[in-house]
């Protein structure tokens, strides 16, 4: 994710380079307004360089970068967490899976926890330390499961 917001910042700088090099519209406006959608989109990219994920008391939290996407998952909801590997195709950020149907949430890599929810819907959050974070949602699941 961080090559291609490095690839996108340089095309969007390069871009800006050569309009100023022609000479000057009187649509002042449409500068503007580039500048603001260049901002925007480097901004919502920026926001998938990271995946922050934390445990609560009765949450599993999910966010990408400064908080712009995120998500949570009650902890009573989960019924198994288990480490799965990726296949290269399905991507990184967020996406709908379709076979099997599920959610995937990644910013790199193809390490996962996949989380079974007990309506039967499929998460898979990617991960560095897939040992870690799936050791980590059993422990905090497990109480609310014997209940």
């Amino acid at each position: 994710m961080l090559i291609v917001l490095l690839a996108v910042t340089t095309l969007f700088v390069w871009v800006q380079i050569t309009a100023r090099a022609e000479p000057p519209s009187y649509d002042s406006g449409t500068n503007f307004v580039v500048t603001a959608v260049t901002t925007l989109i480097l901004l919502i990219l920026g926001s998938f360089t990271a995946l922050s994920v934390s445990i609560g008391r009765s949450h599993l939290r999910i966010k990408f970068g400064y908080g712009i996407f995120r998500k949570k998952f009650p902890l009573s909801d989960i019924a198994a967490a288990k480490q799965v590997k990726n296949h290269w195709y399905y991507g990184w950020g967020i996406r709908l899976w379709f076979w099997p149907s599920m959610w995937i949430y990644n910013v790199s890599g193809f390490d996962a926890v996949e989380i079974r929810m007990k309506n039967g819907k499929i998460y898979r959050i990617g991960t560095d330390e897939p040992e870690k974070l799936e050791t980590a949602i059993k422990q905090a699941i497990q109480p609310l499961n014997r209940s």
